[in-house]
């Protein structure tokens, strides 16, 4: 068990422009769209939702890994809004005192202001003083090059591709591997 993760309240974090906060069931017209969108779902290991009641699965499995201690994930907001959500951020899995793994995504009407790069930031600095995480990893898919400069504008070094690494909707998938350590925001 992880000492250094939340006893029982959700963290709520902020960035100069956002408020990161957890997702809730009234977040799911915002998780219907945002991965109801072909563009967004494109570089990711899950089908393209179809119907607003699948958002409901993506909440629930969210709620569970923070309820058993095992990931967090956050729904980025404007901080005068909280309960519309514009993407997500957090760690799909943490292993203590050691590292956790970043996933994050952006509804595509919003893509290109900097939101990721800014909240990336924002949760590496709890992962590293709250969590005390030592490594925190990417994987990214080839031709993803959106996400690839996101995590090189936040120190994320490519480590190196993983071939046949993913298996999602029958197929195989490369991933490329990046990481930043906790030594290395100290540099």
């Amino acid at each position: 068990m992880n000492a250094n993760f939340p006893k029982s309240d959700f963290p709520v974090l902020f960035s100069d422009r956002f408020k990161l906060v957890e997702i809730k069931d009234e977040h799911r017209n915002d998780i219907f769209e945002l991965f109801g969108d072909d563009s967004v779902t494109q570089f990711y290991n899950i089908t393209t939702l179809q119907r607003v009641e699948d958002a409901d699965a993506i909440i629930d499995h969210f709620r569970t890994r923070f309820a058993d201690k095992k990931g967090i994930r956050w729904g980025i907001a404007e901080p005068t809004n909280e309960a519309k959500i514009l993407g997500t951020i957090g760690f799909n899995s943490i292993i203590p005192e050691h590292k956790a793994q970043l996933g994050y995504d952006l509804k595509s009407a919003q893509w290109k202001r900097g939101i990721i790069t800014e909240v990336i930031d924002c949760v590496l600095n709890y992962a590293f003083n709250n969590l005390n995480i030592n490594r925190v990893e990417a994987e990214v898919m080839p031709g993803n090059y959106a996400s690839e400069r996101v995590l090189e504008k936040n120190g994320f070094l490519k480590e190196g591709l993983f071939r046949d690494w993913m298996f999602w909707n029958n197929r195989h998938y490369d991933m490329y591997i990046y990481s930043v350590l906790k030594s290395d925001r100290k540099k």
